[in-house]
């Protein structure tokens, strides 16, 4: 803190710069969101401020993105079903989903789990991004011709029977719940059954309209209906705001041609009394804290998002620390990557708290803090203040925008969002896969399952199956580089390591030497197994070099102690070369050393080891050599 102020200019216009920038994105994301713009201006005021408080980051510039934006869609969306469409009802739960995930990421920052966020795969990563890119692309494209179903009524219509029977089904739950579904009262049913009121019907039917219509698969849906029901104005607005955001980069990039757009547009819209669908309403005045996730909390109806809290938590963790590493090499400073997370953790907890949306490092906003003259954590913070000041000061002004305006934001957002790079690498990356009679990449392979997954199915799961693919495919790839690597072969086959060139020939009848050359861990013990079996039982002793064997997991160690076990019972003695450390702690835990190896037969290095065999073998039976 004791530079806070050394860069007041600066920093002060690197804020107000990043802010603006921040301002049409976080009203864009909030109506993608389905919570509404409010919920993204509030995430950008409070994460902004208090991520780059209490951050690792001094120039970080936080925020709703659009991937966290993409799941926290998810969770709206599912709530909302959950709760039978009703914003009121389900808004508790899902700021209790992401007050979760920002204690996730508080958690993750003290455990210390930040310097590791660095080994997630590549293709998982690439994969995700153009998913979400593929998601905003094709969900904007019913609110770019104006069309909501939910304010279709010839397709509201058509979920009254579905909604009918919803709403019975809710209330026999209810009743089972309460222990009154028994049969002397089921006329209690029957009467609360008829008090449904055609409001309620038609309020369910919408609710399902818009389940069904949301997402990828839904929008595609509903794609053929939509077109038939263009609002050519909707339509103009969003096009003109997709061209000046593109057309104004080519002018000049001092001012954010996506904030130009807004105001451009925005203002013919409303100058010339267009009769345009503008966002929902923004609250005026500070924004009030919901204690409602408390006093209405309900387990059931968060236990499901757990896991998704989870995720947003890690994504966050994600997303920021590449930011941070992007401010790293602009600024060459080092960022503190748990600090960082614990500052994300607390800025998302408090965005909930206001009902705000998760956010995460913005790289846009980072480098345009950064570029305009930020230094400090006092940008990030001067990002926020400018966001609330406009909230305060402009929030009826800002509900006259158009809803089109926002989604051809989106488009731009989701086109810059794709993974390009990894696109184009597709053709040339190394096919070390076979699938059939094919040879593929196991990256392609990885990238294109997280993309189609995320995209169709479940952003979320399609993480988790991501990396566990890509976890087992690096195992994989270990365990036969291994394998290969350490093939038995006789010395005249392949040649021995420098150190054993002066073998004595008199010692070549007996002793059989094993080279390790990498790793033993689960992945490679079925090999290990196959290779120790190879040994021939005329071997009256065996050599096993360890001095390349940086790793031993609990797998391999077990399988090592069955071959000692075995090589033990054939008579054959077993001597370790260049034991390091991790692998010797490894078999003091389990006793191994000194059970079934003595340290007497555990050499610093191979001289030491050809030493001992002269002195304790018969020099005149063969030997032979695997590698």
């Amino acid at each position: 803190m004791k530079n806070f102020f050394s860069n007041l200019r600066g920093d002060i216009f690197g804020g107000l710069t990043a802010g603006i920038v921040a301002l049409p994105l976080a009203l864009a994301f909030g109506v993608s969101s389905g919570m509404g713009p409010s919920a993204g201006l509030y995430g950008a005021i409070f994460i902004s401020f208090f991520a780059a408080l209490f951050g690792g980051t001094n120039t970080q510039i936080s925020g709703p993105t659009a991937p966290m934006t993409a799941v926290s869609m998810v969770v709206v969306t599912s709530i909302l079903a959950f709760n039978d469409g009703d914003f009121e009802k389900a808004l508790p739960a899902i700021l209790m989903v992401f007050l979760m995930a920002g204690l996730v990421q508080i958690g993750l920052g003290l455990v210390g789990i930040g310097k590791y966020i660095r080994y997630i795969p590549y293709p998982v990563v690439s994969g995700f991004m153009t998913a979400i890119g593929i998601i905003i692309l094709v969900t904007q494209i019913l609110p770019l011709v104006g069309y909501y179903p939910k304010e279709d009524m010839a397709l509201v219509d058509q979920y009254r029977p579905m909604a009918q029977e919803s709403i019975l089904r809710k209330i026999l739950k209810e009743e089972s719940r309460e222990s009154m579904l028994v049969l002397e009262d089921f006329q209690e049913t029957i009467d609360r059954s008829e008090e449904v009121s055609e409001e309620n019907i038609l309020k369910e039917a919408k609710a399902l309209a818009g389940k069904d219509t949301s997402g990828v698969m839904g929008a595609i849906n509903m794609l053929p209906r939509a077109l038939q029901h263009i609002n050519w104005l909707e339509l103009a607005l969003a096009f003109g705001t997709i061209v000046i955001i593109y057309g104004f980069k080519k002018i000049t990039t001092s001012l954010p041609s996506a904030l130009v757009a807004l105001l451009v547009v925005s203002g013919v819209a409303y100058g010339l009394g267009l009769d345009y669908r503008s966002i929902e309403q923004i609250p005026g005045g500070f924004p009030i804290i919901h204690f409602d996730m408390f006093t209405q909390f309900r387990l059931d109806s968060i236990t499901p998002y757990v896991f998704t809290a989870f995720t947003l938590a890690l994504l966050g963790a994600i997303d920021s620390l590449l930011t941070s590493v992007v401010a790293d090499n602009m600024t060459k400073t080092q960022h503190r990557p748990n600090r960082e997370l614990i500052g994300q953790g607390i800025g998302n907890s408090i965005a909930a708290f206001f009902g705000g949306l998760p956010g995460a490092g913005a790289t846009i906003r980072t480098v345009v803090n950064i570029n305009a003259g930020g230094k400090t954590k006092l940008s990030g913070m001067v990002a926020g203040v400018l966001l609330l000041t406009v909230l305060l000061a402009l929030g009826p002004v800002a509900s006259k925008i158009p809803a089109a305006v926002l989604a051809g934001i989106l488009v731009t957002v989701g086109i810059g969002v794709i993974d390009y790079k990894g696109l184009k690498a597709i053709p040339f990356l190394p096919r070390d896969t076979k699938i059939g009679p094919f040879k593929v990449s196991s990256e392609v392979i990885i990238m294109l399952v997280v993309m189609v997954l995320s995209t169709v199915w479940n952003l979320v799961y399609a993480v988790g199956v991501g990396l566990v693919l890509a976890s087992l495919m690096f195992m994989k790839k270990m365990g036969d580089l291994t394998a290969e690597r350490s093939d038995v072969k006789t010395l005249e086959q392949e040649k021995g390591w420098a150190d054993e060139a002066a073998f004595p020939e008199s010692l070549k009848r007996k002793v059989f030497i094993k080279h390790l050359k990498g790793p033993l861990f689960f992945g490679f013990t079925s090999e290990f197994q196959q290779l120790a079996k190879q040994i021939p039982r005329s071997a009256s002793t065996v050599i096993i070099r360890m001095d390349r064997m940086q790793y031993l997991d609990q797998s391999g160690l077990y399988t090592l102690e069955d071959v000692l076990i075995d090589l033990k019972n054939s008579g054959i003695e077993v001597l370790f070369v260049g034991l390091l450390e991790q692998p010797r702690y490894m078999m003091e835990r389990v006793r191994l050393i000194p059970s079934l190896i003595s340290e007497n037969r555990i050499f610093i290095d191979f001289k030491a080891c050809t030493a001992y065999l002269k002195n304790n073998l018969d020099h005149t039976v063969d030997v032979s050599k695997e590698n």
